[in-house]
């Protein structure tokens, strides 16, 4: 039985552990805490064994302070470790701002805010030849997309008339992981087909709901926490060429559009 052992499972992480479950496969999560399925993180006897005994290994962990938690502790481990496959969870954030231009796997990485996380990523590509890392737009689905916070009453319409964003449905990287357990490791955007404008897509939440359109504010107005502030300060496009050429990968919602509908 294919076992998959997931460091952090979180949102996505979960999402595709419920998916490979509905498939036989066994899942074993790791989490801060443990509980009826999941190890704890500190628990090192027993994750040692997990990483010893899966067959593919996945880390969806983010920096903390400045440095990987699940390198720092278990990377020896998972780099001598026998499993078939190898993945890291990884951020397009990576990319910096690249004021509205295209970004693809070769473009320079670690320019931008999280430095962290582009320390990261190499740190996880360098640790076995057959890593695959997912480099992650903006990540959506149920419970977790525009809808949600226009129903919350926490949608914004902020007046950058030309920032652009990526994004991806949680289910399309479920995908694209699963599609590269028989392709070729290396990097993969995972992102949907068309970067547009937040404004864009709460409206067309709002419109799906029946709600009225968010006013239309300086970020000033908006009174944006710095988190997302930070968001606001990057302007990519993310391409997806390469998971489709060499994976066979392409997303269940290629836009937005689709990907709210099915989430409403």
């Amino acid at each position: 039985m294919p076992h998959l052992l997931i460091l952090g499972m979180g949102y996505t992480a979960a999402r595709l552990a419920g998916r490979l479950r509905g498939e036989g496969w066994r899942v074993t999560g790791v989490r801060r805490h443990a509980d009826s399925d999941i190890l704890a993180f500190d628990d090192e006897p027993a994750v040692r064994a997990a990483i010893a005994g899966a067959t593919h290994i996945l880390s969806s962990v983010p920096p903390e302070g400045g440095v990987d938690p699940v390198l720092i502790r278990y990377g020896q481990a998972i780099a001598a470790a026998p499993a078939l496959w190898t993945g890291y969870l990884s951020s397009t954030g990576v990319y910096g701002d690249a004021a509205g231009a295209w970004v693809d796997e070769a473009s320079p990485v670690g320019q931008g805010r999280r430095t962290a996380r582009a320390a990261a990523d190499a740190d996880w590509g360098a640790l076995r030849p057959d890593m695959r890392r997912f480099r992650l737009p903006g990540i959506y689905g149920p419970g977790r997309s525009a809808l949600d916070r226009v129903r919350e009453g926490k949608a914004h319409r902020i007046a950058l008339p030309d920032q652009v964003f990526s994004r991806v449905h949680v289910d399309d990287i479920v995908a694209g992981a699963i599609a590269s357990f028989d392709g070729p490791p290396g990097v993969y955007n995972l992102a949907d087909d068309l970067p547009c404008a937040q404004n864009d897509v709460i409206e067309a939440a709002c419109d799906l709901l029946g709600r009225p359109w968010p006013p239309l504010q300086t970020m000033g107005e908006a009174a944006l926490s710095p988190m997302a502030r930070g968001f606001y300060a990057e302007n990519r496009r993310v391409a997806n060429g390469r998971a489709k050429r060499l994976l066979g990968w392409a997303p269940l919602y290629p836009t937005y559009r689709q990907g709210l509908r099915a989430c409403l």
